[in-house]
């Protein structure tokens, strides 16, 4: 005899609700259809369906979020990096409290009280049929920042070897909910026999067909709700064991739209609008600002962000800003529309000839007009880079400029001597600027976001 599972899910939002409400009419209407049949039908969410660079998010801390996973009948969900380090501790610590599903993440833990209710390792569950599936979490180890807001991050692959075999003992069929990222799904799926199916996400890749390693079955679906999974798996229960299984992703194109999660989203970004109007700053003048050029207000931030921090020096792209600042009052709406990024500030200590290489990096061309995508960062390009304390002359040509007579604080740059550099935390991730990156001693500042130090500094430009 065949008894069918249906999984639907949906990974890495990033509260991007334009998508939402046709994504939802397909999850009801199959989830509905399937139960109606006999058949069990699961949605689930692989994290990162909260995004604070979205105003829905940012005036509800992913509260509306929920509500609305809530209101489209999820069961079960996992976090991912979003949720765990762009909320405060207080936040994420309650950020579930009201939801109607089951949230499974086995590496992380509170440092400072009990977890929180809602925080589940892993459970076992039965399909409508009497199918034992048994799930675990894990999301994205972030330890340097998960530890300075109060949480413990652990391995994943630590966990799989402590927790999968007795899990696995327990259940017939054995899913992973992994905020991981595809590479290192397929590392755990080579490595863990016990795997049935990983439903995936993080690194926001797009597999339009199943995957299969070690014969585990692996899917991800994207970001931002352009598609959605699907995943089907068949249990013979003569065989006892999964006679088929797997995964598509669904584009939400041609869906139809669920006329009540558009209302009930567009409530909400109305009600968002009206919390983040109340005025933040009034400027005596409008305050312009390119990401090609150099500016006023991005003199501005980078000078307070290297005094808040109390760092040597510092820079910052000009790319962080979206828009320029018009004379008047600028609303807290103001400030999260021109820097919406989640990024925090950091200091990373360098030494001179470090610094003269970035600076040098920093004037190429082709890094000025950088599309990033990643690491925090929701702008264009990259853009200029602006410093604080740090001067130069520059030599070479157009094509290939260089930094020459660095000077820190009016001192001529002593290339060993070791400097504290202030900086937004994308520069630590990745490898723009390699000699940051293999830099040691980093600090990050949290919860405070790049657009709070703006706060700071407008206010200041007001005085």
């Amino acid at each position: 005899m065949q008894k069918k599972l249906t999984i639907n899910y949906t990974n890495d939002l990033h509260s991007y609700f334009e998508n939402w409400p046709k994504i939802v009419g397909y999850l009801k209407e199959n989830k509905q259809r399937l139960n109606d049949a006999g058949e069990t039908c699961w949605l689930i969410d692989i994290g990162d369906h909260v995004d604070r660079s979205r105003p829905i998010a940012e005036a509800f801390r992913g509260k509306a979020n929920i509500s609305l996973m809530n209101e489209a009948g999820y069961d079960f969900a996992t976090i991912g990096n979003n949720e765990g380090i762009t909320l405060d501790y207080d936040d994420l610590y309650h950020l579930y409290d009201e939801a109607e599903f089951r949230v499974a993440v086995a590496n992380l833990h509170s440092k400072q009280d009990k977890d929180p209710d809602w925080m589940e390792p892993s459970w076992v569950v039965e399909t409508a049929s009497g199918v034992k599936v048994g799930m675990i979490g894990l999301t994205a180890p972030f330890p340097d920042f998960y530890n300075l807001i109060g949480w413990d991050v652990q391995d994943p692959m630590e966990i799989l070897e402590q927790k999968i075999h007795t899990l696995r003992d327990s259940c017939d069929v054995l899913i992973l909910l992994s905020h991981l990222g595809l590479y290192a799904d397929r590392d755990i799926a080579a490595a863990f026999d016990e795997i049935d199916v990983i439903i995936g996400g993080h690194t926001h890749h797009l597999l339009q067909e199943s995957e299969y390693v070690n014969q585990c079955l692996i899917t991800t679906a994207g970001k931002q709700g352009f598609y959605f999974g699907e995943v089907e798996m068949t249990w013979d229960t003569e065989l006892g064991c999964l006679s088929d299984k797997q995964a598509r992703v669904i584009s939400v194109a041609d869906l139809r739209e669920d006329e009540a999660a558009r209302e009930h989203v567009a409530a909400y970004e109305e009600n968002a609008a009206k919390a983040m109007q109340q005025a933040a700053a009034v400027l005596s003048s409008p305050l312009p600002a390119s990401p090609y050029e150099d500016s006023r207000v991005m003199d501005f931030l980078t000078d307070y962000m290297r005094r808040w921090t109390k760092a040597d020096l510092a820079f910052l792209n000009a790319g962080v800003l979206l828009e320029s600042f018009p004379a008047g009052s600028v609303s807290y709406m103001d400030i999260h529309r021109i820097c919406p990024h989640p990024i925090n500030p950091a200091t990373v200590p360098l030494t001179g000839n470090v610094i003269e290489q970035i600076v040098t990096a920093a004037l190429q061309p082709d890094f000025v007009t950088f599309p990033l995508k990643g690491f925090g960062f929701r702008g264009e390009v990259i853009g200029k880079m602006v410093y604080s304390e740090l001067t130069f002359d520059i030599a070479g040509t157009a094509e290939k400029p260089q930094a020459v007579n660095l000077k820190i604080a009016g001192e001529p740059l002593d290339r060993k001597k070791v400097y504290s550099a202030a900086m937004a935390d994308t520069f630590t991730f990745g490898n723009l600027l390699p000699g940051i990156k293999q830099a040691e001693g980093k600090k990050y500042f949290m919860p405070e976001m790049l657009r709070d130090l703006l706060l700071g500094a407008l206010q200041e430009f007001e005085k």
